[in-house]
């Protein structure tokens, strides 16, 4: 199952060192049958686009609270075998097992510099935002509204060599 594992740029320079990656909590999303049934409408690919947004989305969180860390969301398409649905967190919510590694990376999905100081706002008000403060959720649209630049496998090291 491709599954959209949220990161930071720190964790990608881990995962090229190391060549393994675990989701924090064995966190992350998919196109799962809850996610589909919510939707009125839509294909498979802009189902896990969906997908892929909550997983940026939870990119934030792992930023929030992190002054060092770089304010860019980050998130890790896998293909992963051991994956449980959990329709109880949330639609596109699933927990696995193990690491991944990079020959299980379809691609990687990253902010440009020109969303960092959205991404770096959006970051400190995530969670009021979910908890529905109407400035928060202004705040946090900015930073969705910068659309992740896509990255084959074997460009990552050159990426964050980059930056």
């Amino acid at each position: 199952m491709r599954v959209y594992i949220p990161a930071t740029v720190s964790m990608l320079r881990t995962f090229v060192d190391s060549g393994e990656l675990t989701p924090i909590g064995g966190t992350a999303f998919a196109l799962t049958p809850a996610l589909r049934e919510s939707y009125a409408a839509g294909d498979t690919e802009e189902l896990e686009y969906a997908a892929m947004l909550d997983a940026a989305r939870a990119s934030l969180r792992l930023l929030a609270g992190d002054e060092k860390a770089e304010p860019r969301r980050a998130v890790i398409a896998v293909d992963m075998e051991d994956v449980t649905l959990r329709p109880d967190l949330d639609y596109s919510v699933v927990k696995v097992a193990g690491s991944a590694t990079m020959k299980d990376v379809a691609s990687v999905h990253l902010d440009t510099s020109e969303a960092e100081e959205d991404v770096r706002a959006a970051a400190e008000v995530v969670d009021a935002a979910d908890m529905g403060d109407p400035d928060a959720e202004f705040t946090l649209g900015s930073a969705e509204d910068h659309e992740l630049a896509w990255y084959a496998p074997q460009e990552l090291p050159f990426v964050l060599e980059l930056m």
